[in-house]
């Protein structure tokens, strides 16, 4: 009896979610994807976290991977040869107990966390522990260390502002102090040529105390002081700039240190939208002041402010009359929502914000990616505030939109950067990891997971980056992005203990698997009851609908002792994760992956340069000349013209499948089918890569779907596969 028809109850769980009889166990705890198997001892791997959010800003930089961190000290400290040798290892021991420390909730800074992993790493060495205190003199940068948790995003996302903020409170109170300079000089220099200025106190104070005994100042003063003028300054002028200077010396947006008396700096950081968006309408005000205050002083500054013109135009300046360039000189808002505050009354004007291109940087917190939806058919669904929320807000347009999995953050420092120095808004929406009472990975991994998984793609949108699409849109980082899933080797020892490696998909139905309160859309099945009938789900997927009901999808999984597992998955599972590759989809278009606009206009221009050839060599046969081999190897391989077509567009002389490679349109339906049995070139077009690794049905699938028609199934290879007379008839029109 043919295996795929065994167990019933295999079918029965896919199609209901209900289990039947003994044959199908539960997923209990410590089960994860085989592909995850390697990494239960973060701690002992070299990877991007934690990370140093430097104490000082250095320029763009505010934050360092620990690992970079000891890899330049080793770099910087360790000699070549022996010694050096030893040295690094030690340092590379340092560092595995400074992120076992982090990873067990220890915190401070790198330089506080040193001392007790230098003990630990050393153990009683005392020539260790002085090499290590060695090079932690030699170590030129400090910060908290941050291990990649739910509390690292808020902390990342605020120390990128500060760096932002800082340089441009130091562009902007250079040029304020350089204003002030120039203003105060004008006051100076009127009160040195007026009656004031030329009482004999005044000229002593310019004198000093030194030649008090020489100078008569009270007669000096009666000698300079004939025709002097009350005030050099006209009345009106003088008040302008002293309304400037006590605006620019008053202002509490980047106030001057040195100047007592000046209210405290304005707080910008906020949790929520309503506190931020009412801060902003209440200083609105101010701004104006300062910026009119600004716009003065720069005119008086090189004698350019003329009252007949600039008086009426200073006067109807309001928060209207504000530029894109006058805003981009003050602080932005930072919003740091919670990830429990999300639907929270505040925060519900987050979009109308946005929209209003208020200078705001807002940061969305996720910690739960799976949603059961309240209506329709049960499925799973993604919320508005969750996987959908960056899209929605790049529709908007005028912004700077990133999306990213908190395990993604560090290597996306640059761009989180580059939002925070945008000018305008700034969306920041990462998933942070899965609550800890549904999931035993650590949060790094969960966000991995959701990330790698295509439940929560990383990319960025920054509308100021060019002026299309393809400039302002970036889709980086995400694992082997042309495909469907990322495709990862696996190894694992058969029941003879023999070495098997095979190439395995990390689906949406993976990331699941790691969600315990979702356990119950899984069957684990045992070795035993494996059958042909079970596909891996990016297979089962990639079936037509007719062959997907005779298949049972599977996920392989390892328990707590890495065993290797088939764990199959229902129809409502298999819906969402569906749904999750058309959202996948859709983003690829936005990167310009399987555009389906390219490839119409790519089909059309090909079929128009198609009819044109055969029409020039149809009027070429009908006029007798002789038809050039030119053109001859150029037109299409059509049935009409087979004989003068180049022999490469002529079939196998046996029953081999093949493509007309030259003809492929590059549509990608072939590979979405079995990317393993199916191949493209260097010129983007398809060839059988392996005919080994697919079936006959495939095949004819992927000859229906051909938007061309180059693929010709040829004969089976397998005369026991089922369903061959009808394949065999679907076949006949790609003979």
């Amino acid at each position: 009896m043919d295996m795929a028809a065994k167990f019933q109850d295999q079918t029965v769980f896919h199609m209901t979610g209900k289990r039947a009889g003994d044959g199908l166990g539960e997923l209990s705890a410590g089960y994860r994807p085989a592909l995850l198997a390697a990494y239960r001892n973060l701690p002992r791997l070299r990877y991007d976290y934690p990370v140093v959010l430097l104490a000082r800003d250095d320029g763009a930089q505010y934050a360092e991977s620990l690992s970079a961190v000891i890899g330049e000290l080793i770099d910087a400290v360790a000699p070549r040869g022996i010694d050096g040798e030893r040295m690094r290892k030690q340092l590379l021991r340092l560092e595995r107990e400074l992120r076992t420390q982090i990873a067990q909730g220890t915190t401070g800074s790198l330089s506080e966390l040193w001392p007790l992993a230098a003990e630990r790493a050393a153990a009683g060495d005392e020539k260790i522990s002085e090499i290590l205190a060695r090079a932690l003199e030699s170590l030129d940068v400090d910060g908290d260390l941050v291990d990649c948790d739910q509390s690292l995003t808020p902390r990342f996302m605020t120390r990128a502002w500060e760096n932002v903020h800082a340089e441009k409170a130091t562009k902007f109170r250079s040029h304020v102090d350089h204003l002030v300079r120039k203003l105060s000089d004008i006051l100076r220099a009127a009160f040195v040529h007026s009656q004031a200025g030329q009482q004999p106190a005044a000229l002593q104070s310019g004198f000093g105390a030194l030649h008090d005994d020489i100078f008569d100042f009270a007669a000096m003063s009666r000698l300079v002081g004939r025709n002097v003028p009350k005030d050099e300054l006209p009345a009106t002028r003088r008040r302008r700039i002293e309304q400037a200077l006590s605006v620019l010396r008053g202002q509490s947006f980047y106030p001057d240190p040195k100047v007592s008396g000046v209210e405290a700096a304005y707080d910008f950081v906020f949790d929520n939208c309503a506190a931020a968006i009412e801060a902003h309408r209440s200083r609105l005000p101010q701004l104006v002041e300062v910026v009119k205050a600004i716009g003065v002083a720069e005119l008086e500054a090189r004698g350019g402010y003329v009252e007949a013109d600039h008086d009426a135009f200073f006067e109807r300046y309001d928060e209207h009359s504000l530029t894109p360039d006058d805003l981009a000189q003050f602080p932005d808002y930072l919003v740091c929502i919670p990830p429990e505050r999300n639907d929270a009354p505040q925060n519900a004007a987050l979009m109308e914000m946005l929209s209003a291109g208020m200078p705001v940087k807002v940061l969305v917190q996720h910690t739960d990616l799976l949603e059961e939806a309240a209506i329709g058919q049960g499925h799973f669904a993604f919320g508005i505030r969750s996987a959908r929320l960056a899209t929605t807000a790049m529709g908007l347009g005028g912004m700077f939109v990133l999306q990213s999995s908190v395990s993604n953050l560090y290597a996306l420092r640059d761009r989180v950067r580059c939002g925070m120095a945008a000018r305008g808004p700034a969306l920041f929406s990462v998933f942070t990891g899965s609550p800890a009472d549904a999931t035993e990975l650590p949060p790094y991994l969960a966000a991995a997971a959701a990330m790698k998984s295509r439940a929560f793609p990383a990319f960025t949108y920054d509308a100021s980056a060019g002026v299309n699409w393809a400039m302002r849109f970036s889709f980086e980082n995400n694992r082997h992005a042309e495909s469907d899933w990322p495709v990862e080797p696996f190894e694992y020892a058969d029941d003879d203990l023999q070495r098997v490696r095979e190439d395995v998909r990390f689906t949406y139905a993976d990331f699941v698997l790691c969600d315990r309160r979702h356990a119950h859309h899984f069957a684990v099945v045992p070795r035993e009851r494996w059958t042909t009938a079970m596909v891996p789900v990016a297979d089962w997927l990639a079936l037509s609908e007719r062959d997907a009901a005779e298949r049972i999808p599977y996920v392989l999984a390892v328990d707590a002792g890495d065993r290797l597992h088939r764990v199959i998955a229902d129809s409502r599972l298999m819906q969402a994760t569906r749904r999750c590759l058309l959202l996948w989809h859709r983003l690829q278009e936005h990167g310009g992956i399987n555009n389906s606009h390219a490839a119409q206009v790519l089909a059309r221009e090909r079929a128009a340069w198609e009819e044109q050839k055969r029409q020039e060599l149809e009027a070429l046969r009908s006029s007798g000349a002789a038809v050039p081999a030119s053109a001859v190897s150029e037109a299409p391989a059509t049935a009409a013209i087979a004989a003068d077509v180049s022999a490469e567009a002529e079939p196998p002389p046996s029953d081999e499948p093949w493509i007309e490679t030259k003809r492929c349109s590059s549509c990608n339906e072939c590979q979405n089918i079995n990317d393993k049995m199916f191949g493209y070139n260097d010129n983007k077009q398809a060839y059988f890569k392996d005919l080994s690794a697919g079936t006959f049905r495939q095949i004819v699938e992927a000859a229906e779907a051909c938007q061309v028609a180059i693929i010709h199934p040829g004969k089976p290879k397998n005369p026991a596969e089922p369903g061959l007379e009808e394949l065999l008839e679907r076949a006949k029109p790609f003979l």
